[in-house]
Order: structure tokens, then sequence, then C-alpha cells
């Protein structure tokens, strides 16, 4: 196994050590990543897809299925291609649909489908559309793997009930292109569909992008961001979890990723101060 070059660590310290003296002095959660790759995972959906509501059950179920010491973040982006077929996904969003052409051009491939997995940036096949052992070895292999950026990470509720974040990384190679993407999610969704494909179902989701953010790209291998979001209206702020993380622009292959979800405090009080925590 590789190793990160001497300092590389004390690279991501200094970016939190940097953000505790920026605009954002109270805060929810505060999480930085480690020396290792954290993988994550995207599922492209629909609620118009009759073949989606299992792959979004396995995503729901993913860190339940991998175990605690599986370093992993789950995203569920429900494209709107499909809006036309009967049923209007009320979370589905153009973006998402444009991610999807362009990862799966980045696998070298040109047909996009739902459900699709992508781990990390990089697509299972149809065949692994859902079970756990494929994505889990596609996780254990990212985790092995030395971290290709460093990413702090702070998001606070301030007090006009907006969500601050504030997020700095630093890339190993600063001479590739590399992005910073900050994407909200929301779990425990229910959907009651009344048409098309999976009309008359009462459908559950877990880790859907409401917002989303990038690419912000960095410059000789740096960035910093600080964007203030509108919380999902009735969200549940315990439901709710910031992921970022550094996607290399060429072949979106994912060199590192960390979220708030380990922390929990985005149902803190608004101005509240919070915790740290850390993917090692």
């Amino acid at each position: 196994m590789t190793h990160p070059r001497p300092g590389y660590r004390a690279a991501a310290l200094a970016l939190l050590a940097a953000l505790a003296t920026g605009r954002t002095t109270a805060f929810a959660c505060s999480v930085q990543s480690g020396p290792t790759t954290a993988a994550l995972v995207e599922l492209y959906t629909s609620e118009g897809c009759s073949s989606c509501p299992p792959a979004d059950r396995a995503l729901g179920r993913l860190h339940e299925e991998l175990g605690e010491a599986a370093q992993v973040y789950a995203l569920a982006l429900h494209v709107n291609y499909w809006d036309d077929i009967g049923w209007k996904d009320p979370y589905a969003q153009g973006i998402f649909s444009e991610r999807h052409r362009w990862l799966v051009a980045a696998n070298g491939h040109s047909i996009t489908y739902t459900p699709h997995f992508f781990v990390s940036g990089t697509e299972l096949s149809p065949a692994h559309a859902g079970p756990a052992q494929a994505i889990g070895a596609a996780v254990h292999q990212r985790n092995v793997e030395a971290a290709g950026a460093a990413i702090a990470l702070q998001a606070r509720v301030a007090p006009d009930g907006r969500l601050a974040l504030d997020a700095r990384a630093s890339a190993r190679a600063p001479q590739e292109p590399a992005a910073l993407y900050l994407a909200l999610a929301e779990s425990g969704l229910v959907s009651k569909v009344t048409r098309g494909e999976n009309g008359g179902s009462t459908l559950t989701h877990d880790h859907v992008v409401r917002s989303w953010i990038g690419p912000i790209s960095l410059v000789d291998g740096q960035v910093a961001a600080h964007r203030d979001l509108a919380l999902p209206p009735g969200a549940d702020r315990a439901r709710l979890e910031v992921v970022a993380f550094v996607a290399d622009q060429h072949t979106g292959r994912v060199l590192q990723a960390v979220g708030t979800g380990r922390c929990s405090l985005l149902d803190a009080e608004p101005g509240a101060a919070g915790a740290q925590a850390s993917h090692r």
C-alpha cells in the first residue's frame, strides 16, 4: 500500500485550523478527511423507474451492510429524463442528469440508464446494479489507497436558519485538474407515487441530494469556498448530511470524500457550538 507524502496529514490538520479562524466561528459539525481514501457511492435513480426502488433500498442499507469500518459516503441523485413518462420526480434536477451523462462519458460509454451505481467515479456494470457485495468490494479497494486530496468541512445552521458551509481542499498532485463539490442530502423521505411505472407505490428514499454545488476548480492544488444554503422545506435537520468531495475533472475519479454524517449535529439549534469528527 502506498503512503501519503510527508506532511500531507499535517496539511489536512492545517486546513481545519484555518477554518476555525474564518467567518464561521460557531458550528454544528466540523470534519476532516484522513490519510486513506473514503469512497463515494453515487446512485442515479428516478421515481419514474420501476427497477429503481430496490437500488434505492440498497443505498439506504449501505452503511449497515458494509459495517462501521467502511469509509463510505452515499448520494442518491434523481435524474429528470424519465419525468415525461407519467410521473414527475419531485427530487429530480437537470444538473444530476447532466452529471450522469458526463460520468458515463468519462467511463468511456455513451448510454445512460437507471438505476446506475458509481463508486468514486467508476461505474458498476448493469449486472452489479444493487448487490452490496459488488459495491463493498469497490469501496474496500478505495479505502486501502492513499488519499489524493485533503478536505476540511464545516457546517452550521446560521441564526437566519440557512445552512452555512465552509470547505477547504488541497490536492496531492496539484498539477492535475481537480474540483471540489458539495452536496446537501436528506434521508427518510417518503413519496406516494400515483402515476407512471411505480404508480400506486409508496417509496422511501435515503441520501437524496437536495442541493448541489460544484465543480469549484482547485487553483494550484488549493481551494476555499463558503456557501449559504436554504434548508429544504420541512426538513428534519437530524436527517440532513453534507458531503464534500474532490474529483479529477478529466476522469471523474474521486480523490477524497468527507461528510458530516458521523457527527450528526445538523439538528443543533442555530448558532450552537457543536463537535468535531474525523475520518481516519
